[in-house]
């Protein structure tokens, strides 16, 4: 009876699998979907699948990974511990660019909402009851390091650049950042990266606390760990990811909307247009004209 119910188990398993790629491939009209899920023993692995474009961030990528972890939900009876990471070079390198520019085109009460369920889609990871590990692989830039806060621990690679570098393209910081990070490496230090859009090495990120451990192979660094996790007591080990959780979570809504409709004002103004032209074109100057629409007067 045992082994008749595993194998029930294990075909439910692959279906879900299958429905999932299904999904995520139809929603992008190929047979590469924007978000991958693997497995090692007790350990999942989700993976930013758009390694052309530096695993940028999309609506359609938000709604796969929203449906991975619906996938990964259904399986914690097998998985102890899950590791985000990044296919090629970069972990991301945040929010796509078309989607950034169709942003100034649409209303602000719109843009909103649209960003409010953006940002609800990859913060889903939070949902799942098992530890959330990033292995920050290549560079962590924007959405793509906010989206890398969310996890409970994170660890990177040598040559990864770590940086919410949305004031630079004339934005708002989104995505919880301004959550996230002022808990994980303090006010001050946050308020310097957020207000600068500096980007930092992994070595700073972890001196200054952004990550735990900085390691050749992070993807391998991460599983290790999240292989570790699984060996405890799975109730002891998801009850106190909740606990840790909840003290994170509480003013985390409200910090979203805030974010959201700060974000809406931004796109309604040319300055973003303005940053966005300056990454196409990679230059570092930047001509905003905001501040003759700061005047009270």
């Amino acid at each position: 009876m045992s082994r008749t119910f595993s194998l029930l188990r294990c075909s439910q398993m692959c279906i879900r699998q299958r429905q999932h790629a299904l999904r995520c491939a139809s929603s992008q009209h190929n047979t590469h979907p924007p978000v991958v899920i693997e497995y090692h023993e007790k350990v999942a692995v989700l993976r930013l699948n758009r390694p052309k474009v530096l695993n940028a961030m999309t609506a359609a990528m938000g709604d796969c990974m929203a449906d991975a972890v619906d996938t990964l939900a259904t399986q914690c009876d097998k998985i102890g511990a899950v590791v985000v990471t990044g296919a090629g070079s970069a972990f991301s390198a945040g929010g796509d660019m078309e989607f950034l520019t169709d942003r100034h085109h649409d209303s602000a009460w719109r843009n909103t909402v649209i960003m409010r369920r953006f940002y609800e889609r990859f913060l889903s990871i939070r949902k799942l009851p098992v530890p959330v590990i990033a292995a920050v692989n290549g560079h962590a830039i924007g959405a793509g390091l906010c989206f890398a806060l969310a996890c409970d621990i994170r660890i990177a690679a040598p040559k990864a650049r770590l940086g919410v570098t949305f004031v630079g393209l004339g934005l708002h910081p989104g995505m919880g950042c301004t959550h996230f990070l002022p808990a994980l490496v303090g006010p001050q230090v946050a308020a310097r990266m957020m207000l600068t859009g500096e980007t930092i090495t992994s070595e700073q990120a972890q001196r200054e606390g952004l990550v735990v451990a900085v390691e050749e192979d992070a993807e391998a660094a991460a599983i290790k760990l999240a292989t570790q996790i699984a060996s405890q007591g799975p109730i002891a080990v998801r009850t106190c990811v909740r606990t840790l959780r909840n003290q994170q979570t509480e003013k985390l809504e409200a910090a979203l909307w805030r974010e959201a409709d700060a974000q809406a004002h931004c796109y309604a103004h040319t300055d973003l247009l303005e940053g966005l032209q300056a990454i196409r074109e990679k230059r570092q100057d930047r001509d905003f004209k905001g501040y003759q629409d700061c005047s009270t007067e």
